[in-house]
C-alpha cells in the first residue's frame, strides 16, 4: 500500500472520504493489507471487510437476522422509501412474499417474449439510424432498452417515448450514491445546492411517472396479470387483510423499476466491451448463436442451450459485478469465526474482491468464458455472488439471467461492436458498477 493511501485509512473520517473517491481501490488495499478480516473505520463506526467464504455465509445467510442494510441503502430511502432494496424485517419478507409470484417460472416465459419483441424494435431503429462508421454510446442504448423491458414486463406500461429522459433521471439518482454515504446527507439534501436540487427534481419526475401508472390502473380497474395488478389487489394476511397503500406500491414499483433495468444494462454493457476486446471469445459466441438459433429469434426455452452465451455473461459479471459491494450493520453483539463483534459494526462483503481472488479463480483478471463450461466443485459458493446471497438475494435474479442471455443472443445475431478510437472505459462504482464515460463503439452489421 502506498504511504499516502495508508494515511488516508487513519484519517479522522477513517476510509469514508477516500471511499467516496476511490471505493474499489480502498477495498483492494484493505484486502491486500489485512486479508480476510480487514478492519477499518467509517466516520465514527468500526467496520470489517470480510473475504472468507465461511464468514460471508455467516453474515449473509446464517446470521442474516442480526444485520440491517448498509448506511448507503438506509440513506437511499430518501428516494426508494420502503421498497425491497431498503426495507428491513418484518416488512421486507412480507413484501417479498407479495412480489415473488411475479418471478415464477410460468411468468418468465412470457417475459422472454417481451424481451425479444422489444429488442427487435430497437434493432429495427438501429438499422435505420446508425450510419456506417458512426460512434454510438451503446451503454445508453441498452439502458433505454432494459428500462422499456422491465416497464412492459412488470407493469404493462410503455415508456419507450420517455426512455431517454427517464434514463437521465436514473443517472442523476445513481450519481447521488456517494453523497448518500455521508452522515451529513439528510442535512445536505435540504440545502439549496446543485446536487440536492437535481436529486429532488429527478425524484419528483419519477414520482409523477409511478403515481400516474398507479392512478391510471386504479381508474381502469383492469387486471393485466402483471406485477402492478398483483400489488393493487394484494392483501396482507398478517394485518387483517389490509391492502397496500399507493405509497407502498410506489416504493416497490420504483425499486424494481430502477434496479430491474440498471443492473442488467450494466452487465450487458460490460459484456459487449469484453467481447470487443477478445475477438476469439466473440467468434465463439457468434458461432454458438448461428448453430443453436439458425437465424431465428431466440425464445425463453433457448436459454439453457446457449451455454457459451451464458458463460460470456457469467464471466463478465465476475470481472465487473453490477453489485460490487454489499453492506451490513450488526444489530446485537455476536461471535463469528472465534471472534466477538459489538453491535453497530459495519461489515462489507465485496463481490469485486471475491471475484478477483486468485484462491478461487485461475487467471483472475483475465476474461475466460470457458471456465464456466464445466463445473468447479472445489470453488466455494460465496466466491461468486453477483446477485448477493441469503434471504435478501436479488428477487429478480432469474429474470436478469434470462434477459441477459436473450438480449446478448438477439443483438449478437445482427451486430458486432468495435471500441471507438480513443474510447476511455472506466468503472464507476455507484449503487451499481457503471461505466463512467459510457461505452462508445462503432457498430458493424454481421449480415
Amino acid at each position: 500500500m502506498k504511504p499516502a493511501n495508508f494515511l488516508a485509512l487513519l484519517s479522522p473520517f477513517g476510509v469514508a472520504s477516500r471511499f467516496r473517491r476511490d471505493p474499489l481501490g480502498v477495498l483492494e488495499e484493505l484486502h491486500e493489507r489485512h486479508g480476510d478480516i480487514a478492519p477499518f473505520r467509517f466516520f465514527h463506526m468500526r467496520g470489517y471487510l470480510i473475504s472468507d467464504p465461511t464468514l460471508i455465509q455467516e453474515v449473509l445467510v446464517k446470521a442474516n437476522a442480526n444485520f440491517t442494510k448498509s448506511l448507503g441503502l438506509k440513506r437511499a430511502k430518501a428516494l426508494l422509501g420502503e421498497g425491497l432494496l431498503t426495507s428491513e424485517e418484518p416488512l421486507h419478507m412480507r413484501q417479498r412474499r407479495l412480489v415473488q409470484p411475479a418471478f415464477h417460472s410460468d411468468r418468465l416465459r412470457g417475459y422472454g417474449e417481451i424481451m425479444v419483441s422489444l429488442t427487435d424494435e430497437w434493432l429495427a431503429r438501429w438499422d435505420t439510424t446508425w450510419k456506417p462508421g458512426a460512434v454510438v454510446n451503446l451503454h445508453r442504448e441498452i439502458v433505454e432498452l432494459t428500462m422499456s423491458i422491465v416497464s412492459k414486463a412488470l407493469y404493462n406500461s410503455d415508456v419507450r417515448g420517455d426512455a431517454k429522459s427517464i434514463g437521465e433521471m436514473a443517472a442523476t439518482v445513481m450519481r447521488m450514491f456517494r453523497l448518500m454515504t455521508s452522515p451529513f446527507a439528510p442535512a445536505l439534501l435540504k440545502l439549496p445546492i446543485g446536487p440536492a436540487r437535481r436529486f429532488h427534481q429527478a425524484k419528483q419526475q419519477l414520482d409523477r411517472l409511478v403515481y400516474g401508472m398507479i392512478a391510471e390502473r386504479r381508474a381502469s380497474g383492469g387486471d393485466f396479470g402483471d406485477l402492478l395488478s398483483m400489488l393493487l389487489v394484494a392483501q396482507d394476511t398478517e394485518n387483517a387483510g389490509e391492502k397496500m397503500t399507493d405509497r407502498q406500491i410506489r416504493d416497490e414499483i420504483l425499486t424494481l423499476f430502477l434496479a430491474g433495468h440498471e443492473t442488467t444494462a450494466n452487465a450487458l454493457a460490460w459484456t459487449w466491451y469484453l467481447l470487443a476486446k477478445h475477438p476469439e471469445s466473440e467468434q465463439a459466441f457468434f458461432e454458438e448463436l448461428d448453430r443453436v438459433l439458425g437465424g431465428r429469434a431466440p425464445v425463453a426455452g433457448d436459454v439453457d442451450s446457449l451455454r457459451y452465451t451464458y458463460a460470456v455473461l457469467a464471466e463478465s459479471m465476475r470481472l465487473y459485478p453490477p453489485a460490487w459491494v454489499i453492506g451490513r450493520i450488526s444489530i446485537e453483539n455476536f461471535e463469528m469465526g472465534g471472534r466477538r463483534y459489538p453491535a453497530n459494526t459495519i461489515f462489507f462483503v465485496s463481490p469485486w474482491i471475491m471475484h478477483h481472488d486468485a484462491r478461487f479463480w485461475a487467471e483472475p483478471k483475465e476474461f475466460v468464458p470457458e471456465r464456466w463450461m464445466s463445473p468447479s466443485p472445489g470453488r466455494p459458493r460465496m466466491a461468486y455472488i453477483p446477485f448477493g446471497s441469503g434471504p435478501r438475494v436479488c428477487i429478480g435474479e432469474r429474470f436478469a439471467w434470462m434477459e441477459g442471455v436473450l438480449l446478448l443472443a438477439r443483438i449478437g445475431q445482427k451486430w458486432r461492436f468495435r471500441l471507438a478510437p480513443g474510447a476511455k472505459i472506466v468503472p464507476q462504482p455507484l449503487i451499481t458498477l457503471r461505466m463512467k464515460y459510457g461505452l462508445p463503439v462503432v457498430p458493424e452489421k454481421r449480415r
